[in-house]
């Protein structure tokens, strides 16, 4: 077993990992930039060290100093929680190079899933449904291009094959806005990924986002937990995630929840990982896999009682799954909110020092947050300051408890987006269950 992990995470999920640690008995060290210096997560590790200034780039991302922290601490093994490091394979092989153990996925494989081109080409081979598209990059022939989108059929989708958190992807609904759609999404993916290559799939106008959580070990052993639906976003960005989603046949869910498991055993996946889909019509399309834990993944452990992060930890020290498909059950549904320190009408970031924190309680309640009174939200990265997790023995009881917690829930001192998540728990069409990507945007007036 593994004695002593690296934390190379901040925020909440690095307070996740650490209390991971802590019930296999594994010693922490937990990673910080000056900003961080006080955060909850490195009084709590039994070792810290300071990576470098405020800038994500000068400290969670500085890929050199998160190696040497682990050589001076006489760490085994690096955790990259998600965001940051976690997908980047360069950084994955750096710490398989300098003799430590990556938990996640393989360079390789981090690889194969981070070019959605590869990406989906493993999946057909695998057997997992696929979004009809350009079956590889578009060329420089845009009499062949305009040939194919007319072949697939208007609406069509141009994506960047490096892409990922809803950036370099542009809808086209005509003809005319065709040439110019994508010579702008290869432009705008050479500056954010570095990578220009695009590729063209079917839009689909109305479907819902519904993604698959699975696990694997290096013996060849892979299991699905079910699904999540996290149809309610902003932007691309997730704002309400819950399991299982509302109305999904459980046929329909076994057989999904199977073929991923299949793809991960046929690709060689380790650890744990995420299948995002497009769902429209009773069908799945898939559009990418995410090789890390994800943020939403307390709603699974919820209706689970598998524990995700403590399977990574697992899995990495080369155990194999604790875990067989006919173990794993669902009870119950469970829904998270992604509590932000943004306005809640503008969503502007509202950093700044917290003057009273309050977390809700009572049956069925998980905070997953690294926040507390007199702590000060940095303006660095990410608005996220915690998870608000409510579950209950039916959907409806899941609601209640979530709209009592959010009632309860106290973050003074800053802006948040709770108010948000009161009028989407209050909001007809969530409580019936089964809206679409687009629902938040038309309802905020975004879109």
């Amino acid at each position: 077993m593994i004695e002593k992990i690296v934390i190379a995470n901040r925020g909440e999920i690095a307070l996740r990992i650490l209390r991971a640690c802590r019930t296999l008995g594994i010693k922490t060290v937990a990673l910080h930039s000056e900003a961080d210096r006080e955060a909850k997560y490195v009084r709590l590790a039994d070792e810290s060290v300071c990576i470098g200034p405020n800038a994500a780039k000068d400290s969670y991302l500085n890929i050199p100093a998160v190696i040497s922290a682990a050589e001076v601490t006489d760490a085994q093994a690096i955790h990259p929680g998600y965001g940051f490091l976690s997908e980047n394979a360069d950084f994955a092989e750096r710490v398989e190079q300098s003799g430590f153990i990556f938990i996640g996925p393989r360079p390789e494989t981090i690889r194969l899933m981070g070019d959605k081109i590869s990406a989906i080409e493993a999946m057909k081979k695998a057997g997992v449904p696929t979004v009809p598209g350009s079956d590889g990059p578009l060329g420089d022939n845009d009499r062949e291009s305009l040939r194919l989108a007319e072949k697939i059929g208007y609406p069509v989708i141009i994506k960047a094959a490096g892409g990922g958190g809803g950036r370099g992807m542009r809808a086209v609904h005509t003809e005319a806005a065709f040439k110019n759609a994508v010579s702008l999404t290869r432009t705008e993916a050479k500056t954010a990924f570095n990578n220009d290559i695009v590729y063209m799939e079917k839009y689909l106008e109305n479907p819902r986002h519904i993604e698959l959580q699975v696990l694997a070990d290096e013996h060849g052993n892979a299991v699905h937990l079910g699904e999540r639906d996290c149809s309610m976003q902003r932007r691309h960005q997730k704002v309400v995630e819950e399991a299982p989603a509302p109305g999904l046949p459980e046929k329909l869910r076994h057989k999904i929840g199977e073929r991923c498991a299949e793809a991960c055993r046929k690709i060689g996946y380790r650890g744990a990982g995420t299948f995002e889909f497009l769902y429209q019509d009773n069908e799945f399309y898939f559009i990418e896999m995410n090789t890390r834990v994800q943020v939403e993944h307390p709603v699974t452990e919820m209706i689970t009682g598998i524990d995700i992060v403590r399977e990574q930890i697992m899995i990495a020290s080369g155990e194999r799954l604790s875990i067989k498909q006919k173990d794993v059950t669902w009870r119950g549904h469970a829904i998270e909110c992604r509590i932000n320190a943004e306005d809640p009408k503008t969503f502007m970031p509202s950093p700044g020092r917290i003057t009273m924190y309050h977390p809700p309680g009572g049956p069925g309640i998980r905070v997953d947050t690294h926040v507390y009174s007199n702590y000060f939200v940095p303006p660095y990265y990410d608005s996220m300051v915690g998870k608000l997790i409510a579950f209950g023995d039916t959907r409806e009881m899941a609601i209640a408890r979530m709209r009592i917690a959010l009632s309860e829930m106290v973050i003074d001192g800053i802006k948040t987006n709770i108010p948000l998540h009161v009028e989407i728990m209050n909001d007809g069409a969530f409580q019936a269950g089964g809206v679409n990507i687009h629902y938040l945007e038309k309802k905020l007036g975004l879109k």
